[in-house]
């Protein structure tokens, strides 16, 4: 990985963790994550003349990873309905690399070094120690576990869907820019879900949907790019050092608790990022 690319994917970070931090913090968090869609229908929309099309080989990978987007939504919602920020994205975001790791090598052939191997699995000792932190909901609330674990494997899914089908399409923003304009349909759901509410919610939510959706097509259009030039697997772990940022976010300005053992527990993750990505 270049070091360009290296800190484009970092950047993308920052404004992952930032957009979930909204997300968390929204009294209205349907609305909230239908900015996202909404963002990136809109971008979609405006590249789509603009862009070469992707080859027909992409197109079932653009299929699969709308569909992974779709549950991504779901699972996201009910993650935050009932964990905290700094519980719900380390673990979430935490396993995606692992899992990205084994689908990279099994459906894109990528191998891992061994110092990358290592590093999966310090950063496997992190997701769990968060997992069971004292006094966690994670251990006593079976539907967060779920939701976060779900959460982490549907991210890892697309991941490395978009992974290859970028790489297939020969026209890196092409795709991106099909991929976010089949995020209609998530805005249409909740418009019906919020018919006769929404004016007055973008009144009072605005800028949390301005923040969210913005920040949301950064994030997720410098992975896809990233993808193409990078293994998938160093890409999701750098992408993944979020973690860090969302669990400072959640344990020093929204006041979760206990802090220091979720920071210790972030920095392990941390660890382990820096080993996937050959940092260390």
């Amino acid at each position: 990985m270049t070091i360009e690319i290296a800190i484009l994917v970092l950047s993308g970070a920052f404004l992952h963790a930032g957009w979930n931090a909204l997300v968390k913090t929204a009294s209205d968090r349907l609305l909230v994550i239908s900015a996202v869609a909404f963002a990136q229908t809109l971008t979609g929309a405006l590249m789509i003349p603009f862009v070469s099309a992707p080859y027909m080989a992409s197109w079932p990978a653009i299929g699969l990873s709308t569909l992974f987007h779709y549950l991504y939504y779901t699972f996201l919602f009910q993650a935050y309905r009932f964990g905290d920020l700094s519980q719900v994205y380390p673990l979430a975001r935490g396993l995606a690399p692992v899992l990205v790791a084994t689908g990279a090598a099994i459906f894109g052939n990528e191998i891992l070094s061994l110092s990358a191997y290592i590093g999966v699995a310090v950063a496997s000792v992190g997701i769990t120690s968060i997992a069971f932190l004292q006094e966690s909901p994670l251990k006593n609330n079976p539907a967060t576990l779920f939701f976060t674990i779900g959460t982490g494997t549907i991210i890892a899914g697309y991941t490395v869907t978009d992974g290859i089908g970028v790489r297939l399409s020969g026209s890196p923003f092409g795709y991106i820019a099909w991929l976010f304009f089949l995020e209609f349909p998530v805005v249409l759901f909740a418009l019906y879900r919020r018919r006769g509410r929404m004016i007055s919610l973008l009144q009072r939510e605005w800028k949390h949907f301005a923040g969210t959706g913005i920040s949301s097509v950064f994030a997720y259009g410098i992975v896809i790019y990233a993808v193409k030039f990078a293994p998938m697997a160093a890409v999701s772990a750098l992408r993944e050092s979020s973690v860090i940022i969302a669990t400072l976010i959640g344990a020093f300005f929204l006041g979760e608790r206990p802090w220091q053992q979720r920071v210790g527990a972030a920095v392990i993750v941390a660890v382990g990022v820096s080993l996937i990505t050959g940092v260390w």
